[in-house]
């Protein structure tokens, strides 16, 4: 396999790619396991109609957030940790490098042990072979990762209109059991949860993915193709997840789409569902690890770099170790839209919506600018009691503009020689 992908540069306008294409790698990342157990815990908590509310106000917030990225990248061709050079500087950069690199390996451990997990529950093989099982899948799921955005463009034009399919089989199936469209629109909901925090749960669900689609989005022909690819993802896909988990645990008590296709009897889909959503998620995770891996070692090996991450990702998984991941994990997930908010800032009001080439300037090591409104981005999330990531991006982005404005020295570029 040829090294492709320009692991440390602007893609090139030969490499870009329509709206099909772009659309269908960044569903099969949004198509999630985690997200429907969201959709769960939101689906007692409101009446239908309140549901339906929250989950188009969630989604839209995220979609938008995605978007913006999405069109930056696509103008510049660059990807997040790679904007982050000129955010954050040189060194600066490995700090957003880390931070979007560990919580891709932490979601491929769990991913890579749910699936094995999972597998031996509902296909009643023994137990003997989970680990084997973890083994198998965490270095086969990062096979279409090392061929890189072809790879994962193949496997989304079956596995995502596949899944669409069985989801909608699915659904039809709950509507039909639950006596359509009267029962559920009677639905009262226990009002355990309020709107604020509804629409914070779907937002965390993939905010730290909606940071890193541009890994993807880079690649669109145009802004309006990154931009309309980005939220049928966002918007609609992650909605779509977010929905059906919900409608589920109203139906069956049961948020993953997985264990509902199996409540409803349909064994094979489930089981074709299961490896299908855990891929196109799995390899996109570790897509997005190799990406940060390389900008932090500064090193165009892509390929050996995705496998040194499946590799890491399957020894947490083996380990046990990714149980005591999650709550990092999802901790860490405050801390990564702020990155946002400094790349829009940085974008627009330092650079005028255009980044010079990367190969054309030197950049400072550090960008104090970016690091202190990255703090503030994450300190405002991490305390703030309402909407913790749209909090952060704003705040980051805010506090960028007003430390261009002051007085103080700013970090400039030199024209490489």
């Amino acid at each position: 396999m040829k090294e492709t992908d320009y692991p440390l540069s602007e893609v090139p306008a030969g490499a870009r790619k329509g709206l099909l294409s772009t659309s269908l790698v960044l569903l099969g990342f949004t198509f999630f396991t985690a997200t429907m157990w969201a959709g769960g815990s939101l689906g007692a908590a409101f009446s239908f109609n309140e549901l339906l509310l929250v989950i188009l106000v969630g989604n839209l917030l995220l979609g938008s957030y995605a978007a913006v990225l999405a069109y930056i990248a696509c103008k510049s061709g660059l990807n997040s940790v790679l904007m982050g050079r000129f955010c954050f500087g040189e060194k600066g950069s490995k700090l957003s490098d880390f931070v979007l690199g560990f919580t891709q390996i932490g979601w491929y451990a769990w991913g890579t042990a749910t699936l094995s997990i999972v597998l031996i529950k509902t296909t009643g093989l023994p137990e003997s072979l989970e680990i084997p099982l973890m083994i198998l899948f965490g270095f086969a799921f990062c096979a279409t990762a090392m061929v890189g955005y072809k790879g994962l463009d193949w496997l989304s034009r079956f596995a995502v209109p596949a899944m669409m399919l069985f989801i909608l089989i699915s659904l039809y199936k709950g509507w039909v059991d639950i006596g359509g469209w009267g029962s559920l629109a009677g639905q009262s909901g226990s009002g355990s949860m309020s709107f604020a925090a509804a629409v914070t749960v779907i937002i965390g669900t993939f905010v730290s993915g909606g940071t890193q689609a541009t890994n993807w989005s880079r690649f669109a022909a145009s802004p309006k193709i990154a931009v309309l690819a980005t939220l049928a993802a966002f918007f609609v896909g992650n909605g779509l997840m977010v929905f059906t988990g919900a409608l589920g645990a109203l139906i069956y008590q049961q948020a993953d789409i997985v264990d509902v296709m199996l409540a409803q009897g349909f064994v094979v889909l489930a089981v074709l569902m299961l490896f299908l959503n855990i891929w196109t998620t799995q390899d996109n995770t570790i897509y997005n690890f190799a990406v940060a891996g390389c900008n932090l070692l500064r090193t165009d090996r892509r390929q050996l770099v995705t496998v040194s991450g499946a590799a890491i990702g399957t020894v947490l998984a083996v380990g046990g170790m990714y149980n005591f991941l999650i709550p990092f994990l999802i901790l860490l997930g405050t801390f990564i839209p702020p990155i946002g908010g400094v790349i829009m800032a940085d974008f627009w009001l330092r650079h005028k919506g255009q980044y010079p080439l990367l190969s054309s300037v030197t950049l400072p090591d550090f960008n104090w600018q970016g690091l202190a409104a990255y703090a503030v981005g994450s300190a405002a999330a991490y305390f703030s009691p309402v909407l913790p990531p749209v909090v952060g991006v704003l705040a980051a982005a805010l506090c960028y503009g007003v430390l261009l404005k002051l007085p103080m020295p700013v970090a400039g570029y030199r024209s490489a020689e």
